[in-house]
C-alpha cells in the first residue's frame, strides 16, 4: 500500500507540470489503470474479508444446517479476480516500457507506433468482415452445431477455425453444402486474405522503422546490455 501511495504521488506530481499534456500520452492510461485497479483491488478485499467473516460466523452460529446465501460472496470474489487480472494486464504492459532501451524493443515498439494507422483501418476492416461471418455461422447453424449455440460461442469457433484448429467435419454434417461452403469461404477470406494484409502491413512498417533506427543509432538503446554485462562481471561469469 506505501508503494502504491508513492506511485500515486508520483503521477499527481506529473499532472501538476505536463498539465493538459499529461492526457495525451499512452503511458499515463496505463498509469492510471494500474493505480484504480489497485485501489478497487483494496476495496474489493476488504468487503470479501467482511464477507468470508459473516458467512463464517453465520455457519458457527448455525452448525451449517441453515440455508446459506453464497450468491453474493462468489460475486465478490469474482470482481477482485477481474481486478487483479487487470491490473496484471497493465503492470505487464508497463514492464515493455523498461526495455526500450535495448534497440530489439524498441524496433517492436516503434514498428506498432509507425503502423497505428495502418493497423486501424485493418481492424475496422477486420471487425466488419469477422461480424459478418459471426453472424452468417449463428443463423445458418445455431441448431445444428453447438458451438454455434450462442454469439459468445460463435465468436470463439471462429477464432478456433483462424488457428486451423475445429474440426471441419461438423459443418459437412450439419449441411452437406452450406456446411463445406461457409467454413472455405471464412478460411479464403480470414485466413489467406486478412492474415496476409496484416502480415503485409507488419513487415512494411517494419522496414521503415529499421531503416531509421539504422540511420539513427543511439547508445542509450544499449543500456540494457551494459547492465547485462555488468551484472555477469559481478557474478563472476564473463571478466571486464
Amino acid at each position: 500500500m506505501l508503494f502504491i501511495i508513492y506511485y500515486m504521488i508520483i503521477e499527481i506530481q506529473n499532472v501538476f507540470q505536463m498539465k493538459c499534456s499529461y492526457f495525451l500520452h499512452f503511458w499515463s492510461y496505463i498509469d492510471i489503470g494500474i493505480i484504480g485497479c489497485s485501489w478497487g483491488i483494496l476495496g474489493v478485499y476488504i468487503w470479501r474479508y467482511h464477507e468470508s467473516n459473516r458467512i463464517g460466523n453465520l455457519f458457527k452460529q448455525t452448525n451449517g444446517y441453515n440455508y446459506i446465501n453464497l450468491q453474493l460472496s462468489a460475486y465478490v470474489n469474482n470482481v477482485f479476480i477481474y481486478l487483479l487480472g487487470f491490473c496484471c494486464f497493465f503492470g505487464s504492459i508497463k514492464l515493455l516500457r523498461l526495455c526500450r532501451f535495448n534497440q530489439r524493443s524498441v524496433l517492436f515498439t516503434e514498428t506498432l507506433r509507425h503502423a497505428v494507422k495502418d493497423l486501424i483501418a485493418f481492424t475496422i476492416m477486420f471487425s466488419s468482415i469477422f461480424m459478418a461471418f459471426l453472424s452468417l455461422f449463428y443463423l445458418l447453424f445455431i441448431s445444428h452445431i453447438w458451438s454455434c449455440s450462442t454469439l459468445l460461442y460463435t465468436a470463439e469457433m471462429l477464432f478456433q477455425m483462424m488457428s486451423m484448429k475445429y474440426p471441419a467435419i461438423q459443418f459437412q454434417q450439419a449441411a452437406a453444402f452450406l456446411g463445406p461452403f461457409c467454413f472455405s469461404l471464412y478460411i479464403f477470406v480470414v485466413v489467406f486474405i486478412c492474415m496476409s494484409m496484416f502480415i503485409t502491413i507488419i513487415r512494411y512498417n517494419f522496414r521503415i522503422v529499421q531503416e531509421k533506427l539504422n540511420n539513427n543509432l543511439n547508445e542509450d538503446y544499449e543500456v540494457l546490455i551494459f547492465m547485462f554485462r555488468k551484472f555477469k562481471c559481478w557474478i563472476g561469469k564473463i571478466d571486464l
